[in-house]
């Protein structure tokens, strides 16, 4: 239960991050070095722009591949020049001679499965044998984007603590009291119904106050739904009219206390381009003040690393507890996840 899911799908970086065709070749490929669950993993695309996840290891002398050269076909190992396909199957061992008789067409790199959804790259790290494919849905967008803001950060804690900090209704008043997101004056209690979704649960559609600045600039009264899903992921969809705004947050496990945490704000109106310079410190601001009362909480479970859940404010976080041994149950026993939750009402004050 200290581990992260082994198969689903993690976000691992922007999809403009990896160049593909010609022109990434001529700019070292687009490799992308990524660390994830304890793995290293090169991501890239081929000439075609087709993406490939690879393991970032010659098995040669244990080089890292990523170093090497990537012409749009093969990466070159920089350590022997053994080059290996985007299939991860070996295409040359330059230094063999004549005499040697070795079938190096049987070596090969692991592979891992990789997707693009809402403008990220996913890597699935699963590499236990093939059964039953029932991994939560990869996130995506259901209108189209005018414009987006990305601000992605590493937060020195585990990846289960990093998840529950993105179903803790409790801890925005007291982290986030920011004058532009929700100044606190004085908490009070919120009364909201939830509702299992497949592979997790969503804070059903619900009129939102007004009063915070990010909120007025949609006008009228938007209404707001809030989607938790396996392993790590956040949706919130707003909307005011034909006006919409997806607030997104992906929780990466890099490795034990080491964990990506991605915060992405897409919008369909255009003119709120212009807001891009001032939207992304801001962001920012508020990823940071997560990513220190985490790293300061992570020290304390360190120390103890028991938790007292309390209240039906911290009932998600319970919830994500029950579906993530689902998941692990449902993954030992070979069979398709059923969600454990049921409809139902919380309180709690903020």
């Amino acid at each position: 239960m200290r581990q992260p899911l082994a198969n689903a799908w993690y976000c691992v970086g922007r999809s403009a991050a990896f160049a593909g065709g010609k022109a990434g070749a001529r700019k070292g490929g687009g490799l992308g070095a990524i660390e994830l669950n304890g793995e290293q993993i090169v991501v890239g695309r081929d000439a075609a722009g087709a993406l490939f996840a690879l393991r970032d290891r010659c098995p040669h002398r244990g080089m890292a591949l990523s170093k090497g050269r990537f012409d749009g076909e093969a990466l070159t190992c920089p350590f022997h020049g053994w080059r290996f396909g985007t299939d991860g199957r070996c295409r040359d061992v330059p230094t063999l001679s004549s005499a040697d008789a070795a079938d190096f067409s049987r070596i090969a790199v692991q592979r891992f499965p990789v997707r693009e959804s809402a403008g990220f790259v996913w890597v699935n790290p699963f590499l236990g044998p093939p059964g039953r494919a029932d991994v939560p849905a990869l996130p995506a967008l259901d209108f189209e984007a005018a414009g987006a803001c990305v601000v992605a950060l590493v937060v020195e804690a585990s990846f289960d603590l990093t998840t529950l900090s993105l179903v803790d209704p409790g801890h925005v008043a007291f982290v986030h009291d920011s004058w532009w997101f929700r100044p606190s004056k004085e908490l009070r209690e919120k009364v909201k119904r939830f509702a299992p979704t497949p592979h997790g649960f969503t804070m059903t559609s619900h009129a939102t106050t007004t009063s915070a600045p990010v909120y007025r600039l949609l006008g009228g009264a938007p209404a707001v739904e809030i989607e938790f899903r396996l392993p790590g992921v956040r949706l919130e969809r707003i909307a005011a009219g034909a006006k919409r705004v997806a607030n997104y947050t992906f929780a990466t496990p890099m490795s034990h206390n080491r964990t990506l945490l991605t915060n992405a704000l897409y919008w369909n109106m255009p003119a709120l381009n212009l807001l891009k310079p001032v939207a992304r410190p801001l962001m920012r601001q508020f990823l940071t003040q997560d990513q220190q009362v985490l790293q300061h909480a992570q020290k304390g479970l360190d120390r103890k690393p028991t938790m007292v859940l309390f209240g039906q404010g911290d009932l998600p976080s319970q919830w994500y507890f029950r579906l993530k041994r689902e998941a692990l149950q449902a993954a030992r026993e070979a069979r398709a996840f059923r969600n454990p939750l049921q409809p139902q009402e919380l309180r709690w004050r903020s």
